[in-house]
């Protein structure tokens, strides 16, 4: 007989080992664009185009959430309130840029940034799972909604 629930758990947490590296790669590699390819003086003038408000305190906490935010979901590191932290960026991108362009993301639209939005909030809602820093080092030594 075997253990399904300790498979299904492994499972799990190999699964959410994808999620984090795929989309904080995505999130990590967003910021490093917004910072060095952009750079942040036009990543203001870009938020400020579009409407964000402070555009000029917005664009550089967006993109070093990104380039760090993404680096920490990789490890696995702070996974829920990172994860809190990018789904409301996500949010607030689609509903100040994106939304009025609709769905589709070659018109400008909103489903990758709500594919994004709702990958770091699966995230912040089950944790980094087994194979995180979390899981290894942060487990029953910080409360349960920071790991």
């Amino acid at each position: 007989m075997t253990n399904t629930t300790a498979s299904a758990s492994s499972a799990s947490s190999l699964g959410l080992l994808v999620l984090r590296i795929v989309v904080g790669a995505i999130f990590a590699a967003h910021g490093a664009q917004k910072i060095f390819e952009i750079t942040i003086p036009d990543t203001i003038g870009s938020f400020a185009d579009v409407g964000v408000p402070l555009a000029e305190i917005a664009a550089p906490v967006v993109a070093f959430l990104e380039l760090i935010g993404g680096i920490l979901l990789i490890l696995g590191l702070l996974t829920r309130p990172v994860s809190v932290l990018l789904a409301v960026d996500m949010l607030v991108a689609l509903v100040l840029v994106h939304l009025p362009a609709g769905l589709w993301v070659t018109a400008g639209g909103y489903e990758f940034v709500a594919v994004l939005g709702a990958a770091a909030l699966a995230l912040a809602l089950t944790g980094a799972g087994r194979y995180s820093i979390d899981a290894a080092a942060l487990r029953g030594r910080a409360p349960a909604w920071l790991v």
